[in-house]
């Protein structure tokens, strides 16, 4: 008597790698989902598995995603952090959904996720996933794509591939109202404390100084144009050096306001008064902006109002897909006027 195997016949894992010219272990980590596998890799191994009809085992993920999103913050520890959560909670609770938090992912070099989180992600389930200041691999974006998690970028390091959703500030904006504000009282020995060279809001702030100088006929000078990756240690550093200069600058234009607060204690350790000495702006208006003293000249961006946009982006894409015709969208800053820029004193 023959027995007959219920099972679909078809192709092996090592005819598949051997046919995607690829190794055995490599083709198993596209077949279960692993993230750790390059996007070209990814994709030439995805289509041969859909060429010669490999029958892949059902993952074992529920079959509704749960009434949760995640948000994955790059500290808890920081006043940025908790406006981002509480627009979060807030778009949540509207939306009745529960809000899973993740923090510390994002502290790998170059801001990516630790390795193992999103296959973790896909056992446990999820309504999709808000990242806030990540700077994702490519294979995180092919992952995300491929496992169909839905997700939302917060302020993102860099630009994500076309179409996933990305809600920021108008970085660019915001810098030229800053600069154009230190233009208007007097100053055009302005520097710059830029975030990090050429990425995302550090590159569009940098930018948007440069553009108002440029508007006002004032030359930008090679010299004043320092980068402190938004560590506020880095900026007192990068402090010291200007005002090392043969002329040093009258006003500080700082990228955040942690570097700004760098930029006011270096100035207060070389025994230079802010503003009567030189003006400081900074960029963001967290809390304690307004507790140091001076209080601080700043650029506000709407942090909670970016985090609950950015929700809504999330489930419109769940709901929606790739056609719901999403992508980055800039929320308008604000100049926030206080006590540490003044006309030009007596450092000119």
């Amino acid at each position: 008597m023959t027995r007959t195997d219920p099972r679909p016949a078809g192709p092996t894992l090592a005819v598949v790698a051997r046919a995607a010219s690829v190794s055995i272990p490599t083709a198993s980590k596209v077949v279960n989902g692993r993230e750790d596998v390059a996007p070209d890799t990814r994709r030439r191994v995805t289509e041969v598995l859909d060429a010669l009809g490999y029958v892949r085992r059902p993952r074992l993920t529920p079959r509704h995603p749960p009434r949760m999103v995640d948000l994955v913050l790059h500290s808890l520890d920081s006043p940025w952090s908790g406006a981002v959560l509480r627009g979060v909670e807030e778009a949540a609770h509207r939306a009745g959904l529960e809000v899973m938090i993740s923090a510390g992912l994002t502290r790998t070099r170059g801001g990516r996720p630790v390795r193992g989180w999103l296959d973790r992600l896909a056992l446990r389930g999820t309504s999709g996933v808000l990242f806030n200041l990540a700077e994702l691999a490519p294979t995180h974006h092919a992952w995300l794509e491929q496992h169909r998690v839905p997700y939302a970028m917060i302020a993102p390091v860099v630009d994500p591939p076309p179409g996933v959703p990305a809600v920021g500030a108008a970085d660019g904006a915001g810098a030229h109202r800053a600069v154009a504000h230190l233009l208007a009282l007097g100053h055009e020995r302005i520097a710059v404390v830029g975030g990090c060279r050429g990425k995302g809001s550090g590159g569009d702030r940098v930018a948007g100084y440069r553009a108002a100088l440029a508007e006002a006929g004032v030359r930008v000078r090679a010299e004043y144009v320092r980068y402190a990756g938004f560590d506020p240690a880095l900026a007192r550093e990068r402090t010291r050096e200007l005002f090392a200069l043969p002329e040093p600058p009258t006003a500080v234009f700082a990228c955040s306001d942690p570097m700004a607060l760098g930029v006011c204690r270096a100035l207060a350790e070389q025994g230079l008064c802010v503003p009567r000495d030189v003006s400081v702006v900074g960029f963001d208006d967290l809390p304690e902006a307004a507790w140091v003293t001076p209080a601080l000249t700043t650029v506000r961006q709407p942090l909670a109002e970016m985090a609950a946009a950015a929700l809504g982006q999330l489930l419109r894409f769940r709901d929606e897909g790739a056609g719901a015709g999403l992508g980055r969208t800039e929320l308008p800053t604000k100049l926030v006027e206080r006590s540490s820029t003044a006309p030009p004193g007596a450092f000119v």
